[in-house]
């Protein structure tokens, strides 16, 4: 029996990521994305980022290397790489086909990153893949194999130009003044006509992702496509980990399947297809959309590890993609290891069942849900599985049943499709239960600021629902903020300061004490309902 005892939502933030939240509508001019466009981009719930480009050769990171880089290393990275750049094995339609039967809706293609190499036909630079042995138009091949499969476009761009600085005398750096196109009306100029080629030789395009200062250009951009979606430069992209609680409206998390966005061919370390598969579970449950990277390999082709990774994600989005695809968040995220969607113009509720290892195969398991209550229309079952037959288990009926009672929906349920020859399928199961209403109402915290002093810190929050009980307690969570920017530098793990008993809303602080000078923390507000726990916003403060 799965434990029924209190809930929790796990507000799990697996790293820092690279740069913090900001409010970059409010930067991006005098229009904004279509809300109707947005919604679809909503609905699509996956895509598949490919980085690329002429240092993929070297199998390291991807244009940082430039920077601060010895004169010899940047007129050997400018002079010689584009050379060695000839992807004899380069099949756009395979990728294609296979992000397609992956369930992938969209792809984000890095046409320009920050060194300045171009992966298509520009006049705006002869350092572009027109001038490598391969000599053709990669971003053209993509986006007509990748339109073929009906999968939208998307294009990443970086304002950011390394060749430009350099052969313009400027020293390379980033988020310094007067590297930017911002800084330089030539540069701008230089920026415009490249988007120009981009926005309007290569049809109606999805999507865009401006990675690096958008001031000015997300206006010219929606001037040649008005119906473009800007991902970042105007919404959320949180990068290399998933937010600790749902954001409100669209946002797109980036990650990496290893540790490094181009092909890296020694040192990297794999999250597992298990791992990809439920952050994916994770941020569809929080509202997001997950763009997922690849890095392919010098010759053109997509690596094995990575190649395996998405027939894997394939084999469980061909059972389970409908819990994914036009889905919002359900009235909470989810119960301890119990993953919510919701979809989005009905009253079908999705169950992810995670970290429920091992799960023989013509085996029941029963779990109880107190956020989801039935009614006389309600129906249950295991997607992709028929409820009525387990091979070589005659004696199973793997019928799913279920009962409604004060103590929340009790549901029992079989695992009765068999994925694997050895039936050890390690990815979640998931519940679709239709037809039914919310058991609960959440409670509602709100992170507010923090007051440093001398020698302590103030945290403020507000409880701004206590979620249709009498009681409920209030207080705070922090630890140490890490440098690590990736998932494998992992998270110090909360720690609980003491709650504080509310009967009514309002807002409630807490000092802290004994922290290290000149140190960044973070910290969220929690209120602890009868049945479940929730949390604000993280937030960061340095103590000085």
């Amino acid at each position: 029996m799965i434990n029924r005892t209190t809930l929790a939502i796990l507000a799990l933030s697996f790293a820092a990521h690279a740069q913090p939240f900001v409010d970059t509508a409010a930067k991006s001019g005098s229009r904004t994305n279509s809300p109707q466009a947005v919604e679809l981009f909503r609905d699509r719930g996956l895509g598949l980022f490919i980085h690329w480009g002429v240092d993929g050769e070297l199998g390291g990171v991807i244009s940082h290397s430039l920077v601060g880089a010895s004169p010899d290393y940047v007129n050997r990275f400018f002079d010689v790489l584009p050379r060695f750049f000839n992807p004899d094995q380069f099949q756009p339609e395979k990728w294609a086909a296979l992000a397609k039967l992956a369930g992938f809706e969209y792809v984000m293609f890095t046409v320009k990153h920050h060194a300045g190499f171009c992966m298509w036909d520009t006049s705006t630079t002869t350092f572009s893949v027109m001038h490598t042995p391969y000599g053709k138009d990669i971003t053209r091949q993509l986006i007509d194999a990748f339109r073929k499969q009906g999968i939208a476009i998307g294009i990443y761009y970086s304002p950011d130009d390394f060749w430009w600085l350099h052969t313009h005398g400027i020293a390379i750096d980033r988020h310094v003044k007067g590297v930017y196109p911002q800084d330089l009306p030539e540069f701008m100029d230089y920026t415009k006509r490249q988007l120009t080629e981009l926005l309007s030789g290569y049809g109606s395009i999805d999507y865009f992702f401006f990675d690096g200062p958008a001031e000015q250009l997300t206006d010219y951009a929606w001037k040649i496509q008005p119906k473009l979606v800007i991902t970042r430069g105007v919404m959320e992209t949180p990068e290399q980990y998933t937010p600790g609680v749902a954001l409100a409206g669209a946002w797109e998390g980036n990650l990496t399947m290893g540790t490094e966005w181009p092909w890296k061919p020694t040192n990297e370390t794999y999250k597992s297809g298990t791992e990809l598969i439920q952050i994916l579970i994770e941020t569809r449950a929080k509202g997001g959309n997950l763009l997922l990277n690849i890095g392919p390999k010098p010759d053109g082709q997509i690596p094995i590890e990575q190649e395996s990774r998405l027939r894997e994600i394939a084999l469980w989005n061909f059972v389970n993609g409908e819990a994914l695809k036009n889905v919002r968040p359900w009235v909470i995220t989810n119960e301890n290891d119990i993953w919510y969607t919701s979809g989005k113009n009905s009253k079908t509720v999705y169950a992810f069942l995670t970290k429920m290892q091992p799960w023989k195969l013509g085996d029941a398991k029963t779990i109880t849900l107190h956020s989801v209550r039935t009614t006389a229309q309600t129906k249950i079952s295991v997607l992709g599985q028929s409820d009525e037959i387990a091979e070589y288990r005659p004696d199973v009926k793997p019928k799913t049943t279920w009962k409604q009672d004060q103590d929340g929906l009790h549901i029992t349920a079989y695992r009765a499709q068999r994925l694997y020859t050895n039936r050890a399928w390690p990815n979640p199961i998931v519940l679709k239960i239709e037809n039914v209403e919310p058991g609960l109402t959440p409670p509602h915290v709100i992170t507010l600021n923090v007051d440093s002093a001398h020698s302590s810190a103030i945290l403020h929050g507000q409880l701004a629902d206590l979620g249709n009980v009498a009681k409920v307690e209030v207080g705070f969570q922090y630890r140490r903020k890490t440098d690590g920017t990736d998932l494998s530098e992992k998270t110090e793990p909360w720690i609980d300061l003491p709650l504080a008993a509310r009967t009514a809303t309002g807002n409630f602080a807490f000092p802290m004490k004994d922290l290290v000078a000149n140190r960044d923390y973070e910290y969220r507000a929690v209120v602890k309902h009868p049945l479940i726990v929730m949390y604000g916003v993280e937030k960061v403060f340095t103590f000085h």
